[in-house]
């Protein structure tokens, strides 16, 4: 493959630059202290955790609908900033994936990749997969069963960037993503991201990523500059999801400044808790404020098993029915919302116990299967699904056909 030339953000002026993505490829190569394939780490790392199919399950298709990807631009966007340091909560695990010192990673072919449980580890190898949009990745994928993932690009997205510069690395970010899914058609399908920091252009940038780009929807990692989607500022963005009939997947990230301070200590702000309780929040102020009866149409998804908030409905609606509290909009239940509005993915958290609950709970349309790639591996989740006990129906339907219907998956 020839070496090509794409843009990037000048990070003094904001400019768009030319950038020889081989060059990009290869300082983020060094920067992370790839030594082999990438993708070869979690490969690994699957083979090593396998847990084998049962010679009684019936094969079903699998498409993955929470797996993150990054491009070079993002990447170095990412680790400029990080080394300018701050007080983000989201710059403890960006620190570890985009600036971690080369000598403390080797992906060699003969190397053993930390446990799952050494997350600190796992993270600095965790660049490498987010990069690779090609062989690595589609062994992984072949090496479980998994048919096609539904990609996005990685946490923070563009949302830590100043107005401009996020306004055009989502549009690079989109373009690029679209070209990955035209090589493998069959593999891929793809969310879109957008730069909240302005709405208009988010707005257009998401007409453009369905009419143009023919991608599936988009991903917002949750607040952008501590505000959330329920303020008006950002309405043009739920007003063209909710237009193009497409959904908003909300992705977690970092607790807001405001609510940071009880995350700061013993890493709570990450995935063990930090980034559910950050995205049911987000969730629950488009349920309570209103918002959601401007928007009735509009269709979110959440991950991680719809961020704990399946499990608290019963109680939402006791404290949340309408009228039950002044400063409150709401016209629903909060359950019917979730109903009527959401639907969940079960990215890392493999339990069948929660996964029975929330069907039951919200009905079998509502939910998909996810890996949460590269964050978590690939052959625990699929043995999950593979394993869950559901009826064939069920199985079906949350290992692909509810994926199908609710991105638009035609193949």
């Amino acid at each position: 493959m020839c070496a090509r030339k794409t843009n990037h953000i000048d990070k003094v002026t904001n400019n768009i630059v030319p950038v020889n993505r081989r060059a990009a490829l290869a300082q983020l190569s060094a920067l992370a202290g790839i030594a082999a394939w990438p993708g070869q780490a979690v490969i690994a790392q699957d083979q090593q955790n396998d847990i084998k199919q049962s010679a009684t399950t019936k094969r079903v298709r699998k498409i993955a609908t929470e797996e993150a990807f990054m491009i070079p631009e993002v990447a170095l966007a990412i680790r400029n900033l990080v080394q300018k340091g701050g007080s983000n909560l989201d710059y403890k695990l960006l620190t570890t994936v985009f600036d971690s010192p080369a000598a403390t990673v080797s992906q060699g072919p003969t190397n053993v990749p930390p446990p799952v449980s050494n997350r600190d580890a796992g993270a600095r190898l965790l660049l490498p997969n987010l990069l690779d949009l090609d062989q690595g990745r589609l062994a992984n994928m072949d090496a479980s069963g998994v048919d096609m993932q539904v990609l996005s690009l990685s946490l923070p997205g563009v949302q830590l960037f100043e107005a401009n510069q996020a306004v055009a690395l989502a549009q690079l970010s989109n373009d690029q993503l679209s070209e990955a899914i035209r090589r493998h058609p069959t593999r891929f399908a793809g969310l879109a991201c957008f730069a909240p920091q302005d709405p208009k252009q988010a707005a257009r940038e998401m007409e453009r990523s369905i009419n143009s780009l023919k991608l599936n929807g988009f991903l917002v990692n949750s607040h952008t500059g501590n505000g959330y989607l329920d303020e008006q500022r950002f309405w043009p963005i739920l007003e063209a999801a909710e237009a193009l009939g497409a959904p908003l997947y909300i992705h977690p990230r970092a607790p807001s400044d405001g609510m940071a301070a009880p995350f700061q200590d013993y890493r709570l702000e990450g995935a063990i808790w930090g980034y559910g309780i950050e995205a049911g929040t987000h969730a629950l102020r488009l349920m309570l404020s209103g918002v959601l009866d401007r928007f009735p149409k509009l269709q979110i998804v959440l991950g991680h098993m719809g961020e704990a908030l399946p499990f608290w409905l019963w109680r939402l609606d006791f404290m949340g029915a309408p009228g039950a509290r002044a400063g409150r909009g709401n016209q629903l239940k909060p359950s019917e919302y979730f109903r009527r509005n959401f639907s969940i993915t079960t990215s890392g958290v493999e339990d069948p116990l929660a996964l029975r609950f929330c069907i039951d709970k919200l009905g079998i349309d509502s939910v998909m299967w996810a890996i949460d790639y590269p964050f978590q591996p690939t052959a625990p989740a699929v043995a999950f699904i593979e394993s869950a006990p559901l009826s064939d129906q069920e199985r079906v339907k949350v290992a692909h056909s509810n994926a199908e219907r609710i991105f638009g998956i035609k193949i």
